[in-house]
């Protein structure tokens, strides 16, 4: 196969190279130790208070270190994005005390590392897309959604783990002529990724938080590209952090399995991890059992259940700081000013 041919064949209107995306964003110029932070909300719904918790970590850790903190909106799922979502998000954010030094704001945008909208940022996926083309390390997968139901059948019959790798990768070994074919066709192609993990091996990686943790290596061809041309959250948030120098990343513990699949972006990259810090999630009592904030069944997970209430924002801030941390508590005690 003739990687760069392919690549061409795929992306002829990328005509940048990712050195030029390098220059021009650069290393923060910060003091040693800052740490950069991010808040990437979707436009898909309202916020709610496990964004709240997550923003007041991101921007304790940038601003207590002389470092960064930004609001980056992740758009790309365009059919999801609910009108006025954006302007919700920044205002909801202003009225608990949640302040940004760049990114996007009630007026536009702040800052030389934008556009801080995903879907303003197509080319740039697309070029990255286009250089692990180059590279051997990403392929168009024609597979229809009937294809993709065919084949989770079949691993299903056959006992098999669900998923789109190794043999189960219909499209991996397409040689350019079949490249070439169907899209002369009119078939449309999502760009997936070309693993080359082993499900039989473990990596090790030194979670912020949890400390080392072990983890399974990334072995299914997970997709970069939509067919729209947008990438996935997997792709995009890769990208962006590298560009826009994220040295830490506070989020949830539900994306702790699929930590395995963005170390593997970053290493095919060839660039250095931000330091990971995975939360634990916010639990309620339900009855004698605990369980997750749910937003179809708890009205407290939204920020508008506290501002109706007349909830003061410092109030709902300190009982989020207490859960955050540990010894929050008996640090108020002794700083009651601050």
């Amino acid at each position: 196969m003739n990687n760069s041919a392919l690549a061409e064949l795929l992306f002829p209107h990328i005509n940048k190279e990712p050195g030029y995306y390098e220059e021009l964003y650069p290393q923060r110029e910060l003091p040693p130790g800052a740490r950069v932070t991010r808040l990437g909300p979707s436009p898909t719904g309202f916020i709610h208070l496990g964004n709240l918790y997550g923003a007041f970590a991101d921007e304790r850790l940038a601003h207590q270190s002389g470092g960064t903190f930004y609001l980056r909106i992740e758009d790309t799922d365009e059919k999801r994005e609910v009108p006025g979502a954006v302007d919700a998000i920044i205002s909801s954010l202003s009225y608990f005390g949640v302040y940004f030094d760049e990114g996007v704001n009630s007026q536009g945008e702040t800052g030389i590392y934008g556009p801080y909208y995903q879907r303003r940022r197509e080319y740039i996926y697309q070029c990255f897309a286009k250089h692990l083309v180059e590279k051997g390390m990403a392929y168009p997968c024609f597979c229809t959604e009937d294809d993709l139901q065919s084949l989770r059948e079949r691993q299903e019959k056959e006992g098999e783990n669900p998923g789109y790798y190794g043999d189960f990768a219909l499209c991996r070994d397409l040689t350019i002529d079949q490249v070439q074919q169907n899209l002369s066709i009119g078939k449309s192609f999502v760009l997936r990724f070309r693993s080359s993990g082993d499900p039989a091996r473990t990596f090790q990686i030194d979670d912020g938080i949890r400390g080392i943790l072990s983890l399974p290596e990334n072995y299914h061809d997970v997709v970069l590209l939509k067919q729209n041309g947008f990438p996935t959250y997997h792709f995009a948030h890769v990208i962006d952090d590298h560009l826009m120098r994220t040295t830490h990343v506070i989020r949830g513990e539900e994306w702790l399995s699929s930590l395995p699949i963005h170390v593997a972006l970053f290493e095919a990259m060839g660039w250095p991890l931000p330091v990971y810090c995975h939360t634990t999630v916010l639990m309620k009592m339900d009855g004698e059992n605990k369980r997750k904030l749910s937003k179809r069944k708890d009205p407290e997970l939204s920020l508008d259940y506290y501002r109706s209430l007349g909830y003061h924002p410092k109030a709902v801030r300190e009982y989020l700081l207490t859960i955050l941390n540990s010894n929050y508590e008996e640090w108020r005690l002794a700083n009651p000013a601050d």
